[in-house]
């Protein structure tokens, strides 16, 4: 029997590319429904997703369980721990002033930075530069926490460059909808942390199927999101309380930008000067932000031009 101390989440982790597709379904009812399925039988599951009780059993001998009950058990730990994370943090932090907490916490965060800096694959982010200014489309895909994630870097790369398509969806056919014409000319960037996201793994899945290049942007070489995956970005993301940090991630992709506009500098100010004409003549933003012009700053808050 494999290792007791080895969760049920990364049992499926490790697992899941080689389960059958009946495998794969009932693996993935337990990452988006592990709050309901800690409380079904092996029949009720099966009758759920049209499997025999026979095949989930086995999934969970499968999973290194010597049998459904044990399976079972190990996901009511898995789940009572995860809804304990309130109680955690009120214990951590109960007796700290609020100026404890505040440094507590942006420390760890200091931390995860310093863990992401040393762990980094700078081949790995080389390339991921490389494939996005070389792709014909780029789509990204970030669901749950992740999503201001994948906002914040396609709004990004739209001022680098064009065709950038980032998936928005609460369902797995919808992402299939929006990159049917994903092909092998296009990169798609999965970002995806613990606890880790089934439908970006299938529209990960589905874009290798049509060899695309998939750059994923991850907590760890054993992230599910890495088996379709050659270009893995590592950042550390630790739950300090009951939110996700997702600072580590966040400056990843800053610098993932940086060294973009950094390779093609002409491009990106065509784009901006672009961007600042439209803005200009549709008095978008009413000329009220202070702008870098060369080396100096043009403050054009209209206010401020009236009174000169």
């Amino acid at each position: 029997m494999e290792d007791q101390n080895i969760d049920i989440i990364t049992r499926l982790n490790n697992r899941f590319a080689k389960m059958s597709k009946s495998h794969k379904a009932i693996a993935r009812f337990i990452y988006d429904h592990y709050d309901q399925a800690v409380f079904m039988t092996a029949a009720k599951i099966g009758e759920r997703l049209g499997v025999s009780e026979s095949t989930v059993v086995r999934f969970a001998s499968g999973l290194g369980y010597s049998g459904y009950p044990e399976f079972q058990k190990s996901l009511e730990s898995w789940v009572q721990n995860k809804l304990g994370s309130v109680q955690k943090v009120h214990g951590k932090y109960k007796n700290s002033t609020q100026s404890e907490i505040l440094q507590s916490v942006l420390t760890s965060d200091l931390e995860k930075i310093q863990d992401t800096i040393r762990n980094v694959n700078v081949a790995c982010f080389e390339q991921a530069v490389d494939s996005i200014l070389e792709a014909e489309n780029i789509y990204i895909v970030g669901i749950r926490s992740c999503e201001p994630l994948a906002e914040f870097l396609s709004f990004y790369l739209n001022m680098i460059r064009g065709n950038v398509y980032n998936l928005r969806t609460t369902s797995a056919s919808e992402l299939f909808e929006q990159m049917i014409r994903i092909n092998e000319k296009d990169v798609i960037i999965g970002i995806s942390f613990p606890r880790y996201s089934m439908r970006t793994l299938k529209a990960l899945e589905f874009a290798s199927d049509r060899n695309a290049k998939v750059i994923t942007i991850t907590d760890s070489v054993h992230s599910p999101i890495n088996l379709y995956s050659s270009c893995n970005l590592l950042a550390r993301s630790d739950m300090v309380s009951i939110v996700d940090s997702l600072v580590a991630p966040l400056s990843l992709i800053n610098a993932l930008v940086v060294a973009l506009c950094v390779k093609v500098p002409d491009k990106v100010k065509d784009n901006l000067d672009t961007l600042e004409a439209v803005w200009n003549n549709y008095q978008v933003y009413l000329n009220d932000e202070i702008n870098y012009v060369g080396d100096g700053l043009n403050l054009s808050d209209p206010m401020n031009n009236k009174h000169a």
